[in-house]
């Protein structure tokens, strides 16, 4: 494991399934079509997606010779407005749903932080995961659909060194 493995890990848990978890892949039984690592160059459109980029990565020095990574990650989350009838409420509880269940699975199993052994903790230090929705106002007349970010962090593995 390494500083520059940690959004691959990050996606490999979110895209777990048959876990007890929601699954969030359409694949799978999931809402999202796209669970995927780093933003691409021209994002799909008209789809639901969600891209895991990482915000910054503090290493935190203790013991003289052991470091702890920290990683802020970011989620981008898309969402079509796709209700045949022109609903856009209907979408916008359709994608809080959605949002729900990323959430379940970031919050993880009680108990176990570590998504899976990935991390060392992950969403407790700090002590939240904040999402933030963007206007539709501004999002479903420019681009037809929803838009919203959610943070949190993740500690790494301590490292020797």
């Amino acid at each position: 494991m390494s500083t520059a493995d940690a959004v691959d890990r990050e996606v490999a848990w979110l895209t777990s399934y048959g876990d007890g978890l929601p699954a969030l892949l359409t694949a799978n039984g999931g809402q999202w079509q796209t669970v995927q690592a780093y933003m691409p160059r021209t994002p799909g459109r008209r789809g639901s997606n969600i891209y895991v980029l990482r915000r910054s990565i503090r290493e935190e020095r203790f013991a003289n010779v052991r470091r702890m990574p920290t990683y802020e990650f970011l989620l981008r989350l898309v969402w079509p407005l796709s209700s045949g009838s022109g609903n856009s409420e209907a979408d916008q509880r359709a994608f809080d749903a959605a949002v729900d269940d990323v959430l379940t699975r970031i919050g993880g199993f009680p108990g176990d932080k570590s998504h899976g052994g990935r991390f060392r903790s992950v969403a407790e230090s700090p002590r939240w995961i904040d999402v933030r929705f963007a206007d539709p106002a501004i999002t479903v007349p420019s681009e037809v659909e929803f838009h919203a970010e959610i943070t949190y962090s993740a500690d790494d593995i301590e490292i020797t060194g």
